[in-house]
């Protein structure tokens, strides 16, 4: 196994055991793996021996610089001591109880105490089940069904919310009046016959749509992180708090990216709009599955006395509430996101500079925590249309000769940091940028 440095006398990693075995694979999973979201990419679904800090360790005994960071979760890093700890600690003591345990209500009182919005909460097992448990809540407590979504926004998988999250310019209709393009084939499209979509950032449609007084939610990343990490504009969020407000619509943040990464409170904290609800996933436990939707006790204890049902097996699972536990203790004095900001910019500006000198129109945008880079834009997207004029197979063709030297970076132009992302990795990871941006 290679040390995996960017040495100029190291050949181009190659993955051709992690193509033999996703083939394998194959033969038993769809497409060699058990996510859609792990398809298609550049040269082939790697497959891992393991994890440390910023690295990856594949079948072809390459390292590789992780900016994945498994989609997201991983802001301690790979592996960190602190969480595997305390899981192995709750491993001792059983693993599965069918009740409550301490630990679950001490990871409660721990999330509740960092986020502006939670006032209580329920513990989920992905972002995806969170998120409906959002929008039961919000249905419950107002008796409308009427929920609005925009485009760009990922919400999960399920039918319901699964509108309008990649539409083509030629499917998606006038930016005044999107269409509603569903995600997948075999949807059941009266799962989503309630949900309106519009363009995000636009202050006015939202007003306008709320006046009528039959919305019952209006669902949003608060920073469009999953196409794109495109920051609201200025009063934005701020005017939609006050229409929901107004109208009496249940404001709902999707903070599965975004919380305790860019703040310890999220989002919300950091850009100082507080929602009636919010779901969270991925840093909440540093790679184990665990997620929840947090916000007003009036509404979170619909559960209890209301006649709203949400349940869950797995939720609250003992070793991933001891995962939590360990997680938010570690973020919440803040140090740790905070520590992250200047290793993020300078890789920001860095490969702005870098793409910028090879001649290739490009913004890098969003938070130095998670950022996005859009090739073929000049100007910072405002919202998904503006998306829609990326150079996407110049950027793919970019992060596989990034692969090539020993780089990770998510084929949707997004790009994740974590605490043990050091400055010889920024350093290590600007060099194959600058090598990469000349073979593109």
């Amino acid at each position: 196994m290679d040390d995996g440095a960017n040495r100029p006398d190291l050949p181009p990693a190659t993955f051709e055991e992690s193509r033999r075995l996703i083939a394998t694979a194959a033969r038993f999973m769809p497409g060699g793996v058990s996510s859609n979201f792990r398809m298609g990419m550049v040269p082939t679904p790697l497959v891992f021996e393991r994890a440390d800090g910023p690295y990856l360790f594949d079948a072809d005994g390459n390292r590789l610089i992780d900016y994945y960071l498994a989609m997201g979760p991983m802001i301690l890093g790979h592996n960190p001591e602190v969480v595997r700890r305390a899981v192995m600690a709750q491993l001792e003591r059983g693993l599965l109880y069918g009740g409550q345990s301490r630990i679950e209500a001490e990871a409660a009182e721990l999330f509740c105490a960092m986020v502006p919005c939670a006032e209580k909460l329920r513990f989920a097992g992905s972002g995806s089940e969170a998120v409906q448990a959002a929008l039961r809540l919000a249905r419950a407590a107002t008796g409308r069904r009427t929920v609005i979504k925009f485009e760009g926004h990922y919400h999960g998988w399920f039918d319901s919310v699964l509108v309008s999250v990649a539409p083509s310019a030629d499917r998606a209709g006038e930016r005044a009046h999107p269409n509603r393009i569903p995600g997948s084939a075999g949807q059941d499209e009266t799962a989503w016959g309630s949900v309106e979509v519009l363009c995000w950032n636009d202050l006015a449609a939202v007003e306008a749509r709320l006046a009528a007084g039959d919305v019952a939610a209006v669902i949003m990343e608060p920073a469009m992180c999953n196409a794109g990490a495109i920051l609201p504009a200025p009063g934005y969020l701020e005017g939609v708090r006050a229409a929901c407000t107004r109208a009496g619509t249940v404001l709902i943040f999707d903070e599965v990216i975004t919380g305790f990464r860019v703040a310890p409170g999220g989002a919300q904290q950091r850009l100082g709009v507080t929602p009636d609800l919010a779901t969270f996933g991925k840093c909440v436990a540093n790679g184990f599955p665990v997620a929840a939707v947090a916000g007003k006790a009036a509404l979170l204890d619909l559960f209890a006395t209301g006649g709203a049902v949400h349940g869950g097996t797995y939720n609250a699972h003992p070793s991933s509430m001891a995962a939590t536990v360990a997680t938010l203790r570690t973020l919440a004095d803040g140090k740790v996101i905070t520590a992250i900001e200047p290793l993020g910019r300078r890789l920001m500006d860095g490969i702005r500079a870098i793409l910028a000198e090879a001649g290739i129109p490009a913004t890098v945008t969003g938070f130095p925590q998670i950022f996005h880079v859009a090739f073929g834009l000049t100007e910072p997207p405002r919202d998904y249309r503006d998306l829609l004029r990326v150079d996407k197979p110049r950027y793919v063709r970019f992060c596989g000769e990034l692969l090539k030297h020993r780089v990770r970076a998510l084929e949707r132009g997004a790009w994740f940091l974590s605490a043990t992302h050091d400055s010889l990795v920024i350093e290590e990871t600007l060099a194959a940028v600058a090598e990469a941006a000349q073979a593109v």
